[in-house]
């Protein structure tokens, strides 16, 4: 494994802002949200809102990826394409993953927003991605191992009988929108490498109704749940500190 780079006091403080402003347009395009929207319009203004606060995108130009917003309706689990075709439904689960560079450093977030009312299911699925966000944040303390991370979110997960998205992962993060080490969603308490302070990690559940398995649309980027249930999502960039775990990406 590549060397985890443990990052100063002015490198984090330098990602606090990245993430304070990742979280301020997450903020915006939730209140957006909204049956008749389109997913381009929300990446329309997105990258209006980066520039205006000084940033980059982070996503835009990836690896090819082709708008600043990854926007996954239902069933898509994770890096949807925006589109001027794709309206918002009412009930719909709409998933913003969202990331900035800021004086060279990223923040990337994402969250799950019901579009009006959502049935009920949903919004326990929903509610339970939430809280497995929060239980892996509470894993990732000096000592703990990043398999405390992964056991964490899926023990949640999967005590309510919802399924951890395979394939994908949460990151290091930091000079790099994707770094070393990689945090999956599930694992065995006590493995992987040891957390230590200054470590600064993209902690991300994707949880899905159903079946575990997804596929890849033929745009090659949209990852869809095998069994067309829906799918959630929720992320934080965070540091390992001394004591505990500090989150750069929520509202203070």
């Amino acid at each position: 494994m590549s060397q985890v780079e443990i990052k100063s006091k002015d490198e984090i403080a330098l990602m606090r802002e990245a993430g304070r402003i990742v979280c301020e347009i997450l903020d915006e395009l939730e209140k957006a949200v909204a049956p008749g929207v389109t997913t381009w319009e929300l990446d329309a203004l997105a990258e209006k809102l980066i520039y205006e606060k000084g940033a980059r995108p982070a996503f835009k130009g990836y690896l090819g990826f082709p708008c600043c917003l990854c926007a996954s309706i239902n069933e898509e689990v994770v890096h949807g394409i925006p589109s001027k075709k794709r309206k918002l439904a009412q009930g719909d689960l709409m998933k913003l993953d969202f990331g900035v560079v800021y004086r060279g450093f990223f923040g990337d977030s994402a969250r799950t927003v019901p579009v009006g009312k959502v049935s009920a299911e949903a919004q326990a699925l929903v509610e339970a991605t939430r809280q497995a966000l929060e239980k892996g944040i509470a894993a990732a303390v000096p000592g703990n191992r990043l398999g405390d991370i992964g056991h964490a979110v899926q023990r949640h997960v999967e005590a309510r009988g919802y399924s951890v998205a395979r394939g994908f992962s949460g990151h290091g993060i930091g000079r790099k929108l994707h770094e070393q080490p990689e945090v999956n969603n599930h694992g065995e308490p006590g493995s992987g490498m040891k957390l230590r302070p200054g470590m600064t990690l993209a902690i991300e559940p994707m949880v899905n109704l159903g079946t575990w398995e997804v596929a890849l649309l033929e745009d090659d980027w949209t990852a869809v749940t095998l069994d067309h249930k829906l799918s959630a999502h929720f992320e934080h960039t965070i540091v390992v500190t001394e004591h505990g775990p500090e989150v750069l990406t929520r509202r203070t």
